[in-house]
């Protein structure tokens, strides 16, 4: 099995191009859902993440965590933010090992598992289980068109993609880039000949 960690920034498409990933037969695991089971009711880190940010944070009849609460709190500054971070982060790479491990020790297990990762930056304790890194590039300006073009604020996209890794960045650190600059048709063909690639050469059996 292998295992291929897809990461892109705001407006690149990596959303899309997981999907159409998943639908030519990888499997796919998304660490914002990760992040999520990791602050269910009961979790191991609750009473660490409650001890940092305020008991309150949790409902008393429900058990159940405010999240925006959580995140007013946790991204009011740098230092919060990394506080969270510290917390969230070993609990998910534990949660991503387990489900790995679980997919790699099946009877036939999937020739890709596909890890969708928001913010690789973020993810460098994880990068040890990736055998890849695939990047979905696309250029800021036309990011930038495409977001306001689904409604997206000029405002909204230019916060959200300073707090990302900038493209020189991602790039920097990708195994495989596809290229979503453009047409549709266009991105098609490069997850086609990726997929292609990959999958040939793992059924050739250089399977990691």
């Amino acid at each position: 099995m292998r295992t291929v960690f897809l990461a892109g920034g705001i407006g690149s498409g990596k959303s899309t191009v997981a999907t159409k990933l998943e639908k030519l037969g990888c499997t796919r695991i998304d660490l914002d859902q990760l992040s999520r089971e990791v602050l269910q009711p009961n979790s191991p880190i609750i009473g660490d993440v409650l001890a940092a940010f305020g008991h309150d944070l949790v409902d008393e009849a429900t058990g159940e965590l405010d999240r925006p609460l959580l995140a007013q709190r946790a991204f009011a500054t740098p230092e919060a933010a990394a506080k969270l971070e510290a917390i969230e982060i070993p609990a998910i790479v534990a949660l991503l090992r387990a489900r790995l491990a679980d997919l790699g020790g099946k009877e036939n297990p999937p020739l890709v598992t596909l890890v969708e990762v928001p913010l690789l930056d973020r993810a460098i304790d994880m990068l040890p289980l990736a055998d890849e890194v695939l990047v979905v590039w696309c250029p800021y300006e036309v990011r930038r068109e495409r977001a306001i073009g689904r409604g997206m604020t000029a405002e909204d996209f230019e916060a959200r993609a300073a707090n990302q890794p900038t493209d020189e960045w991602l790039l920097a650190h990708a195994s495989s880039v596809i290229d979503n600059s453009g047409t549709a048709a266009g991105l098609d063909e490069h997850i086609k000949a990726w997929w292609q690639k990959t999958t040939g050469r793992l059924q050739e059996g250089e399977q990691s």
